[in-house]
């Protein structure tokens, strides 16, 4: 006790209220293992041994109170027994221990890592153990990665922090995993892929320590060039926003759980159309983040930006010794910014100077099937002298007088002395392996595929496009009075205990926010133009085509009385509207989602009664400002809308723009409403204006 206190009290005189950053926590010059053993096939066994033996040059206490020896060294019974700060404790104990030992130690050391499992991943017991960590972490002011994590690896130290197996080469790559197991997997595939990392990190649980936290860190590294991230959840989504859009460094993302086991029953079409996976995709796209589509598209995204630097434009050469190869690259362009490039007759009448006769000077280049290195040369230097040309694609197939590694290594040659991006696509098995090597040796990003290495380049070259075009967008101030307003209308529908508002309610909050609503009435009104249209005004059939509860084009007094009468029967003591019925060109449907993890999300797309059946939607994710809007319109599945085709007229960009940018308003300044569906917003391209006929605001 005397030593505990002596210790406290050096520590609180030496530092008040120092709070630790990470750069103690993944570069300390001093660690204390919490559980170490010397028993086989225990963790606290494998981390010591990974520690004490592959060549971690700072100070290593191991803790274990069942012994007063381990590996040769002291063992003490607790961290405060050591006597001393320690700058990371990492913990391998059974969860049940975890906490006490957390708090006893935490005038001595600041930063954690908690391999052991058995917290918010488990049970009801486990979670309550979790949120006691939260808790004895912030009062006590500790970094904790994990609980529930693999640990991590800084292979520039020699530092193996983990359970898992071996030490990485040093290299560019920050890795952050939710799963420690795929962690380990792409360690052992490291080698085949000439993976060379920064840092690799489990973040378990990411009780406090998470992907946002470690993105920011990696950000500031010098080694590190590009952030790999395996998600399957974002615990933060707006500080996740605000962090991936701040970062210099390409992210690329592998993210699980595309597809949701079940939903709950979802009042609106907008919540309907709105999944984790459609929002998580609109972030990816909002903060320029790039996102793999499968492990091999992670693994290949990696592959390319770790070994070259930016593409300088979108103008690729594609040189091949098999016409089929190059048929299929050129088909990979499909769709794609980067595009082949145009050769001009100079470049061809070079080509032709030294090609057979058979071979194709336009792009790609074939150079036949008993190409040698010196066509390979000598078509490389041709290209690579023109400033138009971005990146270079060799495309090979082991033919029987392919000399393979002699073609790699002048590929490799022209990569070194070149400042144009160079790509090789050899295609096959042994016949390729040695040649692949040398690649990965050399620092030339390989594919096995055409297809993956066009794919792969696009996805870099639109990222780069991204960051140079990047602006932050400010939120404007919240209007007061137009939100007293609107709060005012949903308070009144709560009292009467509504769970969403009438028509007019909702038309009058639409217009506060400058978008225009269609006129409507009740029966008592003496004179109306027709057609028009007879629906049900209630919080109770929100679907109305679905309940019957709309009736369309009625054309005189008596087909009004009639549905009248019907309206009436069918929907006995609920409210009635009557609208004129509007010429219809194009529907769209527009609305506000309350996403869990990322907050409010505005969606437009194709409207009417088939919406959730094509589907043909796009997500905006606030803060955003008009341009913001304009190009991801015109970029989405509404952007055929904004061109002129087979003789339509575009249909008015600005206009859908400001009634995005007004929900936009509505859904940051009004957080009472839960969601909100405009559906059908009538638009036309012949110079009418824009107007919402059904609006529906569920509070």
């Amino acid at each position: 006790m005397k030593k505990y206190l002596k210790l406290k009290l050096n520590l609180l005189e030496n530092n008040p209220t120092q709070s630790m950053d990470l750069d103690k926590l993944f570069n300390p010059k001093s660690i204390a293992i919490v559980g170490a053993s010397e028993e086989e096939g225990k963790v606290g066994n494998v981390i010591a041994k990974n520690i004490l033996e592959l060549g971690y040059q700072g100070e290593v206490f191991l803790v274990n109170p069942k012994h007063e020896e381990l590996f040769g060294q002291k063992c003490y019974p607790s961290i405060i027994d050591i006597g001393k700060e320690i700058d990371i404790a990492i913990v391998a104990i059974p969860a049940k221990f975890v906490n006490a030992a957390i708090s006893e130690s935490a005038v001595a050391v600041k930063n954690f890592v908690v391999i052991s499992a058995g917290f918010g991943e488990t049970d009801a017991e486990g979670k309550k153990r979790e949120e006691e960590l939260a808790k004895i972490t912030k009062e006590k002011n500790l970094n904790i990665l994990g609980p529930n994590c693999l640990g991590f690896i800084i292979p520039e130290l020699k530092l193996n922090a983990s359970f898992a197996g071996g030490m990485p080469e040093a290299g560019n790559i920050a890795l952050v995993s939710q799963s420690g197991a795929l962690a380990v997997a792409i360690m052992d595939a490291a080698k085949n892929y000439d993976f060379k990392f920064s840092r690799i990190i489990s973040i378990g649980n990411k009780m406090q320590i998470g992907e946002t936290a470690l993105m920011e860190y990696s950000d500031k590294d010098q080694k590190t060039k590009v952030i790999a991230l395996y998600l399957e959840g974002v615990k933060n989504g707006k500080e996740f926003i605000k962090a991936a859009s701040a970062i210099s460094k390409p992210i690329v993302v592998l993210k699980a759980g595309k597809t949701e086991k079940s939903q709950k029953a979802i009042s609106s079409h907008t919540g309907a159309l709105a999944g984790s996976d459609e929002i998580m995709r609109a972030v990816f796209g909002k903060t320029g983040i790039l996102r793999a589509d499968n492990l091999e598209d992670f693994f290949d995204l990696i592959t390319l930006i770790s070994n070259i630097d930016f593409p300088r434009n979108n103008s690729v050469a594609v040189i091949t010794n098999a016409g089929g190869p190059g048929v299929l690259t050129a088909d990979a362009f499909n769709k794609k910014e980067i595009k082949l490039a145009e050769f001009g007759q100079e470049i061809k009448n070079k080509l032709k100077g030294f090609l057979p006769e058979e071979s194709s000077v336009e792009n790609p280049i074939d150079l036949l099937g008993d190409a040698r290195e010196d066509r390979y040369e000598k078509a490389l230097e041709i290209v690579g002298g023109q400033e138009g040309i971005g990146a270079v694609i060799c495309v090979l197939t082991p033919q029987d007088q392919t000399p393979v590694d002699r073609i790699a290594e002048k590929i490799i040659e022209f990569k070194k002395k070149t400042n144009k991006v160079v790509l090789a696509v050899f295609i096959g098995g042994e016949r390729i392996e040695n040649a692949v090597g040398k690649f990965r040796a050399n620092g030339v990003a390989h594919f096995l595929f055409p297809d993956r290495a066009v794919e792969s380049l696009d996805k870099y070259y639109q990222w780069q496009n991204f960051h140079k075009a990047r602006k932050s967008v400010i939120s404007p101030e919240l209007n007061a009075d137009r939100r007293e307003k609107a709060v005012k209308i949903i308070k009144n529908a709560k009292k009467q205990k509504r769970s969403a508002l009438l028509f007019s309610e909702a038309g009058e909050i639409m217009g506060l926010y400058g978008i225009k609503v269609a006129d409507s009435w009740d029966e008592k009104r003496e004179i109306f133009v027709f057609p028009v249209v007879v629906k049900i005004d209630s919080d109770k059939v929100l679907h109305k085509t679905d309940k019957q509860g709309l009736i369309l084009d009625i054309k005189d007094e008596k087909e009004l009385s009639r549905a009248l009468v019907q309206m009436k029967n069918n929907f006995p003591g609920e409210h009635i509207i009557i609208q004129p019925m509007l010429p219809r060109q194009t529907e769209l449907i527009a609305g506000i989602k309350q996403d869990p993890v990322f907050g409010p999300v505005i969606v437009c797309g194709l409207g009417g009664i088939y919406t959730e059946i094509f589907k043909a939607v796009d997500f905006f994710i606030p803060p955003f400002d008009i341009p913001e809007i304009k190009n991801q319109l015109k970029k989405g599945a509404l952007g055929f809308l904004f061109r002129e085709t087979r003789g339509q007229k575009a249909y008015n960009l600005e206009e859908i723009a400001l009634i995005l940018s007004g929900l936009g308003d509505l859904a940051r300044e009004i957080g009472e409403i839960s969601e909100l569906d405009i559906n059908p917003i009538l638009v036309y391209n012949d110079g009418k204006e824009a107007v919402a006929v059904d609006v529906k605001i569920i509070i």
